[in-house]
């Protein structure tokens, strides 16, 4: 094998005025919103550490660079291929691009075309030049959407899905002088390693060298065999007999783990041991260490230090304690955890919650859950648990949604942890009070902020699940036996649309009467109360409301309450108002007095949904 170059690069070195082709040792597009995830949460947590409010983008020079890892690149036929490391160098361009769209509400962030296409002046192709993804990334480009619900390629879909994941992950925290800094350090501070080889056959020994050599032991292998070799009792028989036993335990427990999903067992045990035992996290401040929530993350290596440190926290200070560990502790909260998992995948009675807040990816939850849990409770007053606390969540997730508080697991770490410290091991009285009085007390606001709430660039797919989530209890409210799933996505997969009530035709439609101004106009069209379900709206969109209005008739009921006729022979739609007391009412026109009550009605519905009060009731 001929020499081979590496050279460090920065984001912008690597991706300025160059066209990479991607060879067939990667073909595919495969990220997931996990991974979307990690990366912004690392990116966000290095650039905190370094950034001061007072700081101007110039002086990012001075802040510590941050290592993405490693491409490797050969240069053949004229082309440069990426034969490893196109999942980071898409995700970057998505990421870019996320960045071109905000540059048109605030001009001040720098222009990143020169990194997302070769030749600016021509940009006829993409930096990283994948003509089946062509259509779907210059869509991206110019106007921040596609729909690939239908397309055959996978890769497709994922540019398209993990495209919207930004947009709901990036920090809103990342604003103004902040957003500004931290474009400027991407750029010029993170670094990747790229191996430029000579060959195709050189370039595929140095990706299987990098990929596949040898099967390393997991986490998990490690932590298991550093238990069992504590499992020394003095007697050699009892001592075999009791290893053998909770090796059979924990291979058990592992093969569960394992079917749920690929890194579910790794996630259970960083998940188990921050929720019981962690009680440090590293504080946000530049050069501040790891503490054990961060060390964790080698859950293996946290486990040793613990029983090295005679002041640890785990107790393990016996043969008898090693083994109870497995067979009692880690099993024990090992079921607990795949009940909360198997929950999160399916709706399940009484934890209907864990769903909601898994499909708004609040994997916090899990940590929440498991931490009231002790060891004699009974099943009753685990799932009693286990509720309480995805209610919680339920609840402080939309309150941070419709307050426009950021939602990243990044941002709620902190908040999320010391919760979990203040209601571990409680009783369900004392887990009652605790949660509760957290949410009255809940700084980061209530659902009043619903006067106003609107819908926006970053925030449809909130939009659309309170949406969802509204639409399934008016449903099931009158004895209709349907689950929010149905109007998230139809039977294809394919999202429901949300349908503006109002068509986007300002003097057509004679909204003149009501506003001075189209702005204003603008503005309340997008309004909560203004928005509706409906399964294929396309065909309906720049109708006036009153051609509209028999379509609301045959859809869900939120939309048909709309029309008079609803309200006609409907005993239990009738029924359901008369128990709630929501200002339901028909609306012949809809004028923005009328968009004012349906304003209004959509906010009622919503503090019925996520009443604090439901915790008491328990």
């Amino acid at each position: 094998m001929s020499k081979v170059i590496a050279n460090t690069k920065s984001v912008q070195g690597l991706l300025s005025g160059v066209t990479y082709d991607i060879d067939y040792y990667q073909r595919g597009y495969l990220w997931r919103r996990q991974n979307i995830e990690e990366l912004l949460n690392d990116l966000f947590a290095e650039f905190s550490a370094n950034y001061s409010e007072e700081h101007e983008p110039m002086q990012i020079g001075n802040y510590r660079h941050y290592f993405l890892g490693t491409i490797i690149t050969i240069y053949e036929g004229g082309k440069k291929y990426i034969v490893d490391g196109q999942q980071r160098l898409t995700t970057l361009t998505l990421l870019l691009i996320y960045f071109h769209h905000l540059r048109n509400e605030n001009p001040s962030i720098p222009n990143v075309a020169q990194l997302i296409f070769p030749d600016i002046f021509l940009p006829t192709s993409f930096t990283i030049a994948v003509e089946e993804r062509e259509d779907c990334m210059r869509a991206l480009y110019e106007s921040n959407r596609y729909d690939a619900a239908d397309h055959p390629d996978l890769s497709v879909r994922n540019l398209v899905d993990r495209y919207a994941d930004i947009g709901e992950l990036f920090p809103e925290s990342l604003a103004g002088n902040a957003l500004l800094c931290f474009i400027h350090w991407l750029i010029k501070c993170v670094d990747l390693v790229e191996i430029e080889a000579r060959s195709d056959d050189s370039a595929f020994t140095i990706f299987e060298t990098m990929n596949d050599r040898g099967m390393n032991l997991s986490q998990a292998d490690m932590l298991k065999g550093y238990l069992l070799a504590n499992i020394n009792f003095p007697d050699p028989d009892l001592m075999q007999k009791q290893k053998s036993k909770a090796n059979d335990i924990w291979q058990g427990i592992i093969k569960e783990l394992a079917d749920l999903s690929d890194g579910e067992v790794a996630d259970f045990f960083k998940t188990w041991l921050r929720a019981k035992y962690a009680i440090s996290m590293r504080a946000p401040q530049k050069d501040a260490k790891n503490q054990d929530f961060e060390n964790i993350d080698k859950f293996h290596r946290w486990v040793r230090d613990q029983v090295n440190d005679k002041g640890g926290c785990l107790s393990l200070d016996s043969p008898t304690e090693f083994y109870n560990f497995i067979t009692d502790r880690m099993c024990r909260y090992a079921k607990h955890y795949i009940t909360l998992r198997l929950a999160a995948h399916q709706l399940t009675p009484g934890l209907e919650a864990v769903n909601y807040n898994a499909h708004n990816n609040f994997t916090l939850q899990y940590m929440l859950a498991l931490a009231p849990l002790r060891l004699n409770d009974d099943d009753d007053t685990v799932k009693k648990k286990m509720w309480l606390v995805a209610t919680f969540a339920d609840i402080y997730f939309v309150r941070r949604v419709v307050n426009r508080k950021n939602t990243g697991q990044t941002t709620l770490r902190s908040p999320m942890f010391r919760l979990t410290k203040e209601i571990r091991d409680k009783s369900l009285d004392e887990l009652k009070a605790i949660l509760y009085g957290r949410l009255e007390n809940m700084w980061e606001g209530t659902l009043s902020s619903l006067d106003h709430y609107h819908l926006h660039g970053r925030n449809k797919n909130h939009v659309r699940y309170l949406l969802a989530r509204m639409t399934a209890w008016v449903e099931q409210q009158s004895r209709s036996n349907v689950n929010y799933h149905q109007f998230l996505w139809d039977a294809k997969g394919k999202t429901i649309d949300i349908e503006h009530i109002w068509a986007n035709k300002f003097q057509e439609h004679g909204h003149q009467t009501d506003f001075a101004h189209e702005y204003d106009f603008q503005r309340e069209r997008n309004y909560f109360g203004g928005l509706v379900l409906l399964r294929d709206n396309k065909s309906l969109g720049a109708d006036a409301y009153s051609k509209k209005l028999k379509h609301y008739l045959e859809a869900n009921l939120l939309a048909a309450s709309l029309h008079p006729q609803k309200y006609e022979k409907n005993s239990d739609f009738r029924n359901f108002r008369e128990k709630t007391g929501l200002p339901f009412k028909p609306h012949k026109k809809f004028k923005r007095a009328d968009l004012m009550q349906r304003q209004e009605l959509y906010k009622k519905i919503c503090e019925q949904i996520w009443n604090p009060d439901r915790l008491l009731q328990i």
